[in-house]
């Protein structure tokens, strides 16, 4: 018979840092009550979790970092909103935070959750912070538990 593993939605005993962008923070902080609730609702304990605020979304990564090798978590839920502009330089943001977080987690060994919306427009980020789309934050959460018991489950 073949086993099938799929994550499983516990939060007790975990340890989860939160790293969120204060750039667009109307929308971040929309993720961020959404990800807390999440995780609160799964047993995680609110002296559990630590916040980080970074200025935007580019300096992410490097907060996941020390996070990481601190040790201060279990995984890391990395939240922000980068709205395209007139400019190239939201292509440069997106590619510089994806490929960093993708590096450190893989290089650290400690799953990250992506819960940066990557949006044409304010309404789009809205939409997707708690509108119409439901809240990214929320989901994020629940994308790092399963992935917290999926890697819990291959170790067993």
């Amino acid at each position: 018979m073949t086993k099938i593993l799929e994550g499983e939605l516990i939060g007790k005993g975990k340890r989860i840092g939160i790293v969120a962008s204060r750039f667009n923070d109307e929308i971040t902080t929309r993720l961020l009550r959404g990800a807390m609730t999440e995780l609160i609702s799964r047993g995680v304990k609110k002296e559990n979790i630590l916040v980080v605020w970074v200025p935007g979304a580019f300096e992410i990564p490097f907060l996941i970092q020390e996070l990481i090798r601190k040790k201060k978590c279990d995984g890391v839920i990395a939240l922000g909103a980068v709205i395209r502009g007139e400019t190239a330089h939201f292509d440069y943001v997106c590619d510089g935070l994806v490929r960093g977080i993708m590096d450190i987690q893989l290089k650290l060994e400690t799953p990250v959750s992506f819960g940066v919306l990557t949006t044409d427009t304010d309404r789009q980020a809205m939409d997707r912070s708690g509108g119409k789309h439901g809240n990214k934050g929320k989901e994020t959460a629940e994308v790092l538990l399963r992935i917290l018991s999926l890697r819990n489950q291959l170790r067993k």
